[in-house]
């Protein structure tokens, strides 16, 4: 349960918001399991909590305001709109047994199409302002970077789509650009597997809930993936040097500009990051001490897919970020389905601002 001074400040951090032109809103506490099911597949159960509500299905405590936001504004909201709200998330912690799975979050979400790049440090700039002087450090990122990148790899659409789907699991991320530049072999099993003239010839009888057609079917994808050429190694370097990029924003910038000299596809994201950098210093922000991490926001929600920032507490490495957020874009265009908006958000913990203070 979280105290009754976090929870005035939840409230007065949302009231400052909403002084700032935000319209209030709530999102009741069971969301419907689907939608989050849909987006994120059967991964997001390891970090949600789900129940069944007769009459209504699967339920799951909300995890975040951000999807039942985006689909009130979907639904219902004009445009261009600026909501807030402050209310408990629920997260299963088994990674982090010491971190608290329900806690206060206090949001600040933008909608508009005019100027992306000027809602990005809008929304950076009110998250910061609303902190005030917590000593905390800024980290800031893009995934739309990375993104392009994947976009523009030569090879088939297929390892393009299964590459996407893994930016926000680096492991396999990496795992699977091994595998396509050929520096993993393949196992043996599949090469046999693969290799024989009728896969069905003394397999055995038929089990399991896969028909034959669909078995047939997913032979027919692995040895198309065989077939197609490895990743060139030019490719593969770009991304590993894309990742490395970890300096203040001027320095990230320029560094990322040369990249992009080599690899065209990168040009219009570093366009973007430039931009944003500009609207930072119009919005007051030091960007020539603001860090800049390339990879940095692959382990949070995966609707992220251009901007990403956090604050962390300075000394101590033990808290999470006590405040983080993105751009979504791709997530209004899904959950409208097809009408979309630009869209940024960005949420703090009280709970964690008074944590902070009261070690001070």
């Amino acid at each position: 349960m979280s105290s009754r001074a976090a929870r005035d400040r939840a409230f007065a951090l949302r009231g400052g918001f909403e002084a700032e032109g935000a319209r209030v809103v709530d999102c009741e506490i069971l969301q419907p399991a689907e939608t989050l099911l849909d987006l994120y597949g059967e991964d997001i159960r390891a970090r949600a909590y789900v129940t069944q509500d007769p009459g209504r299905g699967e339920r799951m405590l909300r995890p975040d305001f951000t999807v039942p936001v985006v689909q009130m504004h979907m639904a219902h909201g004009a445009e261009p709109a600026r909501y807030t709200y402050a209310g408990e998330v629920f997260r299963r912690q088994e990674d982090f047994p010491g971190r608290a799975s329900e806690y206060l979050q206090v949001g600040y979400e933008v909608f508009d199409r005019a100027d992306p790049d000027a809602a990005d440090a809008e929304v950076f700039a009110a998250i910061r302002g609303a902190l005030g002087s917590a000593p905390l450090r800024a980290a800031t990122g893009d995934i739309g970077i990375l993104k392009a990148a994947v976009a523009g790899l030569e090879t088939s659409e297929a390892r393009r789509r299964a590459l996407m789907r893994h930016i926000w699991r680096p492991r396999r991320f990496r795992a699977l650009i091994n595998r396509f530049s050929g520096k993993t072999p393949m196992p043996e099993a599949r090469a046999a597997l693969l290799a024989a003239e009728d896969p069905f010839d003394g397999a055995g009888p038929e089990i399991g809930l896969r028909s034959r057609a669909e078995v047939e079917a997913r032979i027919a994808t692995l040895r198309a993936e065989a077939e197609t050429p490895p990743l060139a190694q030019s490719e593969v370097e770009m991304i590993d040097e894309l990742l490395g990029v970890s300096e203040t924003c001027p320095y990230a910038l320029d560094h990322l500009k040369h990249l992009a000299m080599d690899f065209p596809v990168l040009r219009a994201a570093v366009g973007r990051f430039e931009r944003r950098c500009a609207a930072l210093e119009a919005r007051g922000v030091d960007v020539a001490t603001l860090d800049f991490e390339a990879a940095y926001g692959r382990s949070s929600m995966e609707y992220y897919d251009g901007f990403v920032f956090g604050f962390y507490a300075e000394g101590r490495p033990d808290l999470p970020p006590v405040a983080t957020g993105g751009r979504y874009d791709a997530l209004t265009e899904r959950l409208g389905q097809g009408a979309s908006i630009p869209a940024v958000g960005g949420v703090i913990r009280p709970d964690l601002l008074d944590e902070i203070g009261a070690a001070a």
